[in-house]
């Protein structure tokens, strides 16, 4: 690393104000910001605590996210296998590696595309290039399905970075969640290849590796198989452990936990949120479940799906949700309930989640306004009576 770090001193001059290279300055910013804690302070206040700076932040979420993208392509090879007939006769790496293949693609197209459009922006306006999309660029391929063609996964990047990020001001300053926003823009541009029996297996060998499927052959998530009235098929076990068909990340209830946990463990992720979450999810589906309105148990709902992987990964979000310390357990729990009732009260939305955090992001600064005028009223009523 010092090594590294001489060399990019010695290329630096090139990037400042007299330098030959001063026009592409906020590319190497953007690459030495992300090697190594920046080498300055605020000016305007003590804003910074320790050495951690968003970008530290960013990077640990994504590490955060490791456990769920590995399973995720351990998944996907299990389930072509699986759907072929020659599990048995695999070994783990055979199946992991298919699944690695499958979904490498995805994860390039969406740096690719995303980052490649934050460098522009940057350069064209002049500015630092900014880390929110290490996190997103990430995310926005494990909440989809395997079978989402790698041009609309494109399409989805750029109009969430665009649209959701960079019209509002950037990194921190973006209302709704940009995998979010990528993700609803495919589910309704594309419905086809977000909903379906279709997509949710991958279905071509590749390099040797896995196999080749028959035309039109079909898997349903659990939830699927609820909205089409159908028995789920799948254990409690399998909900748990991940291998059930769904979107490539999302599936692992215990690889999530591991991320939830690191979060929490580092301070990034609010507890807050991501408790009351699943509390109002609880909340709701055993409310379902006592009116004999869902055919799967409560706690299922909690497992199934992206509800785990929204909780954990998506309605913490610091930009997009509540900023006050009640507002937090009123927002989560506002998604938590909401998902569930999309998904037992609309059979065209049996996911809910998409929706749920995507509603709450627009309501999460009405919640921080709302608490901080009850705050306001109460200690003005307690001056009052001194």
């Amino acid at each position: 690393m010092n090594a590294l770090r001489k060399y990019l001193n010695n290329i630096k001059p090139h990037f400042e104000e007299d330098g030959k290279l001063h026009a592409l300055k906020s590319v190497f910013d953007g690459f030495e910001t992300f090697l190594f804690v920046p080498n300055k302070t605020a000016e305007s206040g003590a804003h910074i605590h320790d050495a951690i700076d968003s970008k530290r932040i960013m990077s640990m979420v994504v590490v955060a996210l490791m456990p769920a993208m590995l399973f995720g392509m351990y998944n996907v090879g299990y389930q072509n296998y699986l759907a072929a007939g020659t599990l048995a006769s695999a070994s783990f790496l055979e199946v992991f590696f298919y699944g690695f293949l499958a979904v490498l693609p995805k994860i390039l197209v969406s740096y690719i595309v995303g980052l490649g459009i934050e460098f522009i922006w940057a350069q064209w306006k002049g500015e630092e290039i900014q880390e929110g999309y290490l996190v997103s660029g990430i995310i926005i391929p494990l909440i989809l399905p395997i079978g989402c063609p790698l041009w609309m996964l494109a399409l989805a990047c750029a109009f969430a970075v665009i649209f959701a990020k960079e019209i509002f001001g950037g990194t921190g300053m973006n209302i709704f969640n940009v995998a979010i926003a990528a993700r609803m823009f495919l589910f309704f541009s594309y419905p086809s290849k977000m909903t379906g029996d279709t997509i949710w297996v991958a279905q071509n060998s590749i390099f040797g590796l896995g196999n080749t499927l028959p035309d039109g052959y079909t898997a349903a998530t659990p939830l699927g198989q609820i909205g089409q009235g159908a028995d789920v098929t799948a254990s409690l076990s399998d909900m748990i452990f991940g291998f059930i068909p769904g979107s490539i990340g999302e599936t692992s209830v215990i690889a999530i936990a591991l991320g939830a946990i690191l979060l929490l463990g580092m301070g990034i992720a609010s507890w807050k949120t991501m408790l009351s979450v699943f509390v109002g999810g609880g909340l709701m589906a055993c409310l379902f479940d006592q009116l004999g309105m869902t055919p799967i148990h409560w706690y299922e709902h909690l497992v199934l799906g992206g509800f785990c992987f929204g909780a954990v990964f998506m309605a913490t979000d610091p930009v997009t949700s509540a900023r006050t310390e009640t507002g937090k357990y009123i927002y989560g729990f506002i998604i938590g309930a909401l998902a569930v009732i999309i998904r037992v009260m609309n059979p065209g939305y049996p996911e809910g989640m998409m929706l749920a955090i995507f509603f709450g992001n627009m309501i999460a600064p009405l919640i921080d306004h709302c608490v901080v005028e009850r705050n306001i009223s109460k200690r003005m009523k307690r001056g009052g009576t001194k």
